[in-house]
């Protein structure tokens, strides 16, 4: 399947559009995160928890959900392929690695810090509320440099694809 040259930068506009906001969103979070675990007002914590929430509840998964789609469309629709170079195969699955990670670790360190803070306790540990922005946010970064260079190397599917090609165009030589 090969996308026409319009709906491939439409999915790429998509695709980038959507990175810089998971991007944006998991900063926001570290930066609400940071505020939580480091202000000695029991308003700021709280109100630093409950905003990390609605980001965690209502914008993360959407945006993260878009950002794997597109990349994936533009995969499968492009020469690059899902498998044939490492930089994209290691985009696959870092990104379904992070999704995972965004599920069942940061919402629910995020949903435990909330409930622990409106219960009217102190934030349980700085760890609920830091650790998951950090390990995103250095997972993106990672994928935005990878993305940008785009380190050479086949997988191996991407070596027998490209030796059979030249296979072909030997033959017909």
């Amino acid at each position: 399947m090969k996308l026409s040259r319009p709906a491939r930068r439409a999915f790429l506009v998509v695709h980038v559009a959507a990175s810089a906001g998971w991007l944006g969103l998991t900063l926001g979070l570290l930066a609400l995160g940071v505020t939580a675990a480091t202000t000695g007002s029991a308003v700021t914590v709280e109100a630093s928890v409950r905003a990390m929430k609605l980001f965690a509840d209502w914008l993360l998964l959407p945006v993260a959900f878009l950002t794997f789609l597109s990349g994936l469309v533009l995969s499968l629709g492009t020469p690059w392929g899902l498998a044939r170079h490492r930089w994209v195969h290691t985009k696959f699955w870092l990104t379904l690695a992070t999704i995972t990670a965004t599920v069942f670790a940061l919402r629910p360190g995020v949903n435990s810090a909330v409930a622990a803070v409106t219960a009217g306790g102190p934030l349980p540990d700085a760890g609920d509320v830091l650790f998951g922005p950090i390990v995103s946010l250095s997972a993106y970064v990672f994928m935005t440099v990878i993305s940008v260079l785009k380190p050479s190397g086949l997988t191996r599917r991407g070596r027998r694809l490209r030796a059979s090609t030249r296979k072909d165009v030997t033959v017909l030589i």
